[in-house]
């Protein structure tokens, strides 16, 4: 096993020094020790030289060989960053981390142990979410009936399989996919639909070793981004309501109608924001309900 090579990709914007450190260190102290760490800066523009002179600063204290680093010339958003470690990526298996979340010391090396004894192409585990005072305040975890390829499309248009950090997959499987799709939200999502589609072996990792951290201002975007990237993600999703239940279809009306309340509230768009929990309560009440009540804990426990 030790002869396998793994590549973590990790794009950084306009992160704080210490917060990038923290990622850093965390793939460095691996006790899976024949990886790759590609850091994809996307802090281009004069604008945000400061922050590109961190990221220097803080390879060149390392002096790790293993970590590569690429510059864009321009912002290419999380999507593009990725997809360019991925052009890079050396590894027979890529995986990877959001600069402001870490791996716990064994992350690698359990989830690639999984994965050979498995003989998978694509792994996602169980994430666990801490706010800034280190406090876990969400966990998803998946309870999984069956891996057949159309129950696992069903289930990650209802439940949403996503968690970026916590995908590993062999560097193939992102080849023949195309990567990332960049869009303004959602990524994760697509990836996977994609690798869905594409039928290859997927198996879920039932250990957390990732701890993936969340600020107020993350709880929920606030911007014209989070609306639109919302909007073209349900469009998108209603593609393939063909294969399922009217009871399935509900459930995703009512959960994107939720957001979408959410986000005008957040933005002050107090009309839309009414319109649309209605629409979310008629789809289904009883999944509206829980629906505000599971986003308002979030917003309130990262605070």
């Amino acid at each position: 096993m030790k002869n396998i090579m793994i590549s973590i990709i990790m794009p950084s914007y306009k992160r704080r020094r210490e917060i990038v450190s923290r990622a850093i260190d965390s793939l460095i102290n691996q006790t899976y020790e024949n990886i790759e760490i590609i850091l994809v800066d996307d802090n281009a523009g004069t604008e945000l030289v400061e922050y590109r002179n961190e990221l220097e600063t803080i390879i060149k204290e390392n002096a790790d060989k293993r970590i590569k680093y690429i510059q864009n010339e321009r912002n290419l958003g999380g999507a593009g960053a990725r997809n360019e470690g991925i052009k890079m990526a050396k590894g027979e298996y890529i995986t990877f981390l959001d600069d402001d979340d870490i791996y716990l010391p064994e992350k690698i090396e359990k989830q690639l142990e999984f994965m050979l004894k498995n003989e998978l192409d694509m792994s996602f585990s169980k994430l666990n979410i801490y706010n800034e005072n280190d406090k876990l305040i969400d966990v998803r975890e998946h309870q999984l009936k069956s891996y057949e390829n159309q129950y696992l499309i069903k289930y990650h248009l209802t439940k949403q399989i996503t968690g970026t950090p916590t995908f590993m997959m062999k560097k193939h499987v992102l080849d023949e996919i195309g990567g990332f799709e960049v869009v303004s939200m959602g990524q994760e999502y697509y990836l996977m639909q994609k690798i869905l589609l594409g039928k290859y072996k997927i198996g879920y990792f039932p250990e957390c070793y990732i701890k993936a951290y969340r600020t107020k201002a993350e709880a929920i975007s606030t911007g014209k981004k989070k609306i639109g990237g919302e909007k073209a993600l349900y469009k998108y999703k209603k593609k393939y309501f063909n294969i399922l239940s009217f009871s399935e279809k509900q459930y995703v009306r009512c959960r994107h109608y939720a957001v979408m309340a959410v986000a005008y509230k957040r933005n002050k768009k107090y009309f839309q924001a009414f319109y649309n929990l209605v629409v979310a309560v008629f789809c289904s009440p009883k999944d509206a309900v829980k629906e505000a009540i599971a986003l308002r804990k979030r917003i309130n426990e990262v605070q």
